[in-house]
């Protein structure tokens, strides 16, 4: 509990001098923040790239049930005494002292305001939200790359979402736009745990920009049915999964034995890279279940 504090802390005040925070109020999002040694003047950039890195901190996210902190006096009242007399760390804990529902308290970097503005992001179907899950950069970076200027030298980052526009990373884009299945099960996870504590009064708008809105455990539940829908036939019958690929997708001996792929194009859902990263793209499965057990399509 005290180091979720204090990284808290560190991510508010970077190496505890510089007063730089990865929180960028301007844009409402997290982003990088990238030390510059010798010629540059030691100087701190923020980079902003919408990525990935900007919805980690999303998944540091916990529910502390009452019934919970009495079964451990001890830490409760460790847990209180840090509070009380580190009230600069406990102001970094959003709500803690506001009990949610059933008198639960949330342990979380993201503060309600925080964590809407995140998801409005997440959800744009213009920016992260793809058909088939979240992508890795926003698809924003296609017209319009960021790139630094450093030492003489312009570094380029742009949305790629399948394979690599150079040779760099043996050909894969891997981070620079693919919906990659680790990462979306964790922010799958993290929703169903805010939810847990805000119940069915927080909603946002899913896809942002439509009017439409959900409750978190809802958007957990969409976000898990775009992830399964890569695996699934369309309408036509054909799976994302395996793009425009003839054999696989029509050939009776093919068609109905899936590959897990490392990760998916994050326009057409199109597996990428190995095809038989079960270590962590067999969490499909979890996501079709959860699904379906949801709509009562199957028991639990």
């Amino acid at each position: 509990f005290e180091h979720f504090l204090y990284i808290a802390s560190a991510l508010s005040n970077l190496g505890g001098e510089s007063g730089v925070d990865f929180w960028d109020e301007d844009d409402q999002f997290f982003y990088d923040v990238l030390h510059l040694p010798g010629d540059a003047g030691g100087r701190l950039e923020r980079l902003r790239v919408r990525s990935m890195v900007g919805l980690i901190p999303m998944f540091a996210v916990e529910v502390l049930d009452a019934e919970l902190l009495e079964k451990v006096p001890n830490f409760a009242a460790r847990l209180q005494w840090f509070l009380d007399y580190r009230p600069d760390l406990a102001k970094l804990v959003s709500r803690f002292h506001e009990p949610g529902s059933g008198d639960r308290r949330l342990l979380s970097l993201l503060r309600r305001h925080r964590l809407k503005n995140v998801l409005a992001r997440v959800l744009d179907e213009t920016e992260f939200l793809s058909p088939h899950g979240v992508r890795a950069l926003s698809r924003f970076h296609a017209e319009n790359p960021y790139t630094l200027d450093v030492n003489g030298q312009r570094f380029s980052v742009s949305y790629q979402p399948g394979e690599s526009e150079s040779g760099l990373f043996g050909g894969n884009s891997n981070w620079r736009g693919p919906v990659w299945f680790p990462v979306n099960f964790l922010i799958v996870e993290s929703l169903r745990r805010f939810a847990r504590y805000y119940g069915d009064d927080f909603e946002v708008e899913c896809p942002t920009g439509s009017g439409h809105l959900l409750g978190l455990a809802q958007v957990a539940d969409e976000i898990a049915r775009r992830l399964g829908s890569l695996f699934l036939p369309d309408p036509q019958g054909c799976r994302p999964v395996f793009g425009a690929d003839e054999t696989m997708q029509n050939d009776p001996h093919f068609k109905d034995h899936l590959l897990f792929y490392e990760y998916f194009h994050g326009d057409t859902g199109r597996g990428v890279g190995a095809s038989h990263q079960t270590g962590w793209t067999t969490l499909a499965l979890r996501c079709i279940e959860d699904v379906a057990t949801r709509r009562g399509t199957i028991k639990p």
